[in-house]
């Protein structure tokens, strides 16, 4: 028989557990790689939230002097159509944003949800949602893209958003899966399935918060695929060009030979705005990574423990 005390004892301390693995913010924003990776993430959310108030002209005007150099009117100067780059910068950072967070976001969902429920619930489920795994995987996700812009034009982000999750979900379902399969056996998720909780209750509730850093990291690898993705699809003039983005500014200035003509202003704010952004989000990962990973703390304080002593 079993102690429905020592097990409701045994299913509190886990959940005290899991609590404190999971409140590591503070320990976050003090990491300075994180911080600064936070501050280059949150600089870009603010241009394209605040994208109306930045600029009053739209991005789509034609009405300035083609390919002038940054002055007091034109921040970053004009392309040459006579558009303000600065306007097109601020409405091109909201769109790349869009389809990065949208993308990435239900790639993630469907990783969580897939890898996660595979790995605990084995048997045939697993086999099924693993052969659909593999197959995406092994599915080539920019060329696939690439084909379906050809014979199918995108008149909106939307259905780029769904072709990149549905393409990069595969591997993040893996590794989330191989987690699951070393911790669905442990004495707090024995505790809690003896203690009568549901399967959702304990794959969402009881092993889901003992991998947030892991969702995270594939959250944040996500945005930046997106982000890449959609930006060489317009660059290469299979995406919708007359949507304002990083990558669409990319393809007129490479077009219109802004290289050649010393615009330089108009194709590197674009281009740096796409490195920063995914140098920010790779600062937070790594940073998140030092956080969470003991090996890591433990080797920072030995690192830190010889720098005091030498």
């Amino acid at each position: 028989m079993v102690d429905p005390s020592a097990t409701a004892k045994t299913h509190s301390k886990a959940s005290s557990v899991v609590r404190r693995r999971t409140i590591a913010l503070p320990r976050v924003l003090n990491n300075g790689k994180a911080t600064a990776g936070i501050i280059l993430v949150l600089f870009f959310v603010l241009v394209g939230v605040l994208a109306p108030v930045l600029t009053h002209i739209s991005p789509n005007v034609e009405t300035f002097l083609p390919l002038q150099p940054p002055n007091a009117v034109h921040p970053l100067g004009t392309t040459g159509q006579g558009q303000d780059v600065w306007s097109q910068f601020v409405w091109g950072t909201r769109a790349s944003l869009i389809v990065g967070f949208a993308a990435g976001a239900l790639a993630t969902i469907l990783a969580v949800v897939i890898g996660m429920v595979s790995g605990f619930v084995g048997g045939t489920a697993d086999e099924g949602l693993q052969l659909l795994t593999n197959v995406f995987l092994v599915i080539p996700g920019l060329p696939l893209i690439v084909v379906v812009a050809t014979y199918f034009p995108f008149e909106s982000s939307w259905p780029l958003i769904v072709i990149i999750a549905l393409t990069s979900w595969s591997w993040g379902a893996r590794v989330l899966r191989s987690q699951v399969l070393g911790m669905r056996e442990l004495p707090f998720v024995e505790a809690a399935r003896m203690a009568g909780e549901r399967t959702s209750a304990l794959v969402f509730r009881e092993i889901m918060p003992n991998m947030w850093s892991l969702i995270f990291s594939q959250l944040l690898f996500g945005i930046i695929a997106a982000v890449l993705t959609e930006a060489g699809l317009q660059f290469i003039g299979l995406g919708n060009i007359n949507v304002v983005s990083w990558g669409s500014m990319l393809y007129w200035a490479e077009n219109n030979g802004a290289l050649l003509t010393g615009a330089w202003w108009w194709f590197i704010p674009p281009g740096l705005a796409i490195a920063l952004f995914g140098g920010g989000l790779a600062l937070i990962n790594y940073g998140l990574d030092e956080v969470t990973n003991p090996r890591l703390r433990a080797h920072r304080r030995r690192a830190r423990k010889r720098g005091r002593n030498a």
